[in-house]
C-alpha cells in the first residue's frame, strides 16, 4: 500500500509536533505548518473537498526557542509552541512573546504575554479545553556565541545547573488568558509538557539533555508535588537514553523510549499510581531513532516512524528509521507485533522533518511528514489492524 500526498509539493508543509493531534475531532479537517507565505504560519485543509485556509499571518520569521534555536529573540512564530483543540479546532501558538489562540475561521486573539527574559518550547492544551500549559526557562539557558550542528556550543544543561537557572511551568486559562500556576523547576530545563487526557490536574513534563538521563527525563506535577517517573533498577541506569514520554489515552500510563547504556533500545511504560514499571528490549538491530505515538482508541497500540528493519535490509539513514510500522505490544508478556505500513523516506536533516506520525482519531489512518520528494509534505496511509 502506498501513502498518499494530502499536501502539496510547491512549498514546505509539515504536521504539528506530534503531542499535539493534528485533526480535527472528525477527521475532516487538519492543521499544519507551511512556509507558503514565505514565513511559517498555520493552515487547515478539508480533507474531503481540499479546501484550505490560512489561519494566521506571521511575517517575522521563526521565533527562537528550543529545538529552532537559531530563530529571532522575541520575535516570529513559534514553530515548537502549537497545540491543537480537536473538538473545538481552536489553535494555541506563541507569536513573539504573544500567546495567541486562532479558530478555524482565522480569527486571532491574544490571551497573555510571555514574561521578559525567558524562553519557551512545546505547549499542551488540556483534553477539556480550559487549560493551556506552557513551559519557560531563563533565556540565559539559550544565550549562545556559535550553533554546532544546528544546536548551541556547550551543554545547555550543565549551564542550566552550573548557574543555577529556572524551569517554569505556567498554566494559563484559554477563556481568559489568566495565569493560574506557576511552577519553578530549579536547575531543569523542561521543553515537553503534557496534560493528562483524564485529569488537568496533572502535568507530564521532562528534564531536557540531562546526563542522568535515565532517571531524571520523566516527572509528572500533581500540583502538589513532583513524581520522578523511571528510577534504577535491575537493568535500568542512570547513564540510559530516556525520551518522548507521551501519556497513554486512559490517563493512568506514560510510555517513553531510548536505549540501555548497552546501546539496546527499549520501550517502556510506567503506571503513574502505582509507579510500576514495564520495559520491553527491542531486537538488537532496531537502532534507528524514532518516536512512538499512542493509539486514541487502544492501549496495547502504538505507532511509530523508527527502529523497525526488514531481515537484511540494508539502511540508506545513518540517524533515523525509515519505516512507518504500527506496533502491537503485549506489555504484560513483553512482546511485540510490529506491522511495517510503508517506507517514509524522510532524510531526518532537521526537527521538521521528522515524520512525527499520529493515529486518526479513530485508528484507522496515520499522517505523518516526509520530504522524500524535495519538499516536506504530509501523506496518509491507511490502517488496517
Amino acid at each position: 500500500m502506498k501513502p498518499s500526498l494530502i499536501t502539496n509539493l510547491s512549498e514546505n508543509n509539515q504536521l504539528l509536533y506530534f503531542t499535539s493531534t493534528s485533526l480535527l475531532k472528525n477527521n475532516k479537517k487538519i492543521v499544519y505548518i507551511s512556509d507558503r507565505s514565505g514565513n511559517p504560519n498555520l493552515f487547515s485543509k478539508e480533507l474531503d473537498t481540499g479546501k484550505e485556509q490560512q489561519l494566521t499571518f506571521n511575517q517575522d520569521g521563526t521565533l527562537k526557542s528550543y529545538v529552532y534555536f537559531d530563530g529571532v529573540e522575541n520575535c516570529g512564530f513559534g514553530k515548537a509552541s502549537v497545540s491543537l483543540n480537536p473538538e473545538t479546532g481552536e489553535v494555541y501558538y506563541i507569536q513573539g512573546r504573544k500567546i495567541c489562540c486562532v479558530n478555524q475561521n482565522g480569527e486571532c486573539k491574544v490571551l497573555n504575554e510571555i514574561p521578559s527574559g525567558q524562553v519557551t518550547a512545546f505547549t499542551h492544551v488540556s483534553a477539556d479545553g480550559t487549560k493551556l500549559c506552557i513551559p519557560t526557562t531563563d533565556a540565559r539557558a539559550l544565550e549562545y556565541d556559535y550553533l554546532l550542528n544546528g544546536r548551541p556550543d556547550y551543554d545547555i544543561d550543565q549551564r542550566i545547573r552550573d548557574e543555577k537557572l529556572n524551569s517554569y511551568i505556567r498554566v494559563y486559562r484559554t477563556d481568559t488568558g489568566e495565569e493560574i500556576a506557576t511552577e519553578r523547576i530549579p536547575n531543569a530545563w523542561v521543553t515537553h509538557v503534557q496534560f493528562c487526557p483524564t485529569n488537568s490536574n496533572l502535568i507530564l513534563y521532562n528534564h531536557e539533555w540531562p546526563s542522568d538521563c535515565g532517571v531524571r527525563r520523566i516527572w509528572v506535577w500533581n500540583g502538589k508535588k513532583h513524581l520522578q517517573l523511571r528510577t534504577e533498577e535491575g537493568i535500568r541506569s542512570k547513564n540510559d537514553w530516556t525520551c518522548h514520554e507521551m501519556w497513554q489515552k486512559d490517563g493512568r500510563s506514560v510510555i517513553y523510549h531510548g536505549n540501555y547504556v548497552n546501546g539496546r533500545s527499549y520501550i517502556g511504560k510506567v503506571n503513574i499510581e502505582t509507579l510500576e514499571i514495564m520495559e520491553i528490549p527491542l531486537p538488537n538491530d532496531y537502532r534507528k531513532y524514532g518516536h512512538f505515538t499512542v493509539s486514541n482508541c487502544q492501549n496495547n497500540l502504538l505507532v511509530s516512524d523508527g527502529y523497525f528493519r526488514k531481515k537484511g535490509e540494508k539502511t540508506t539513514n545513518h540517524f533515523g528509521g525509515e519505516w512507518i510500522t504500527i506496533q502491537k505490544v503485549d506489555w504484560e508478556n513483553g512482546t511485540i507485533d510490529w506491522i511495517p505500513l510503508c517506507k517514509h523516506e524522510s532524510n531526518w536533516d532537521s526537527q521538521d522533518s521528522h515524520p512525527h506520525p499520529i493515529l486518526s482519531h479513530h485508528d484507522k489512518a496515520v499522517y505523518f511528514t516526509s520530504n522524500y520528494q524535495g519538499k516536506r509534505a504530509i501523506y496518509k496511509i491507511e490502517v488496517e489492524c
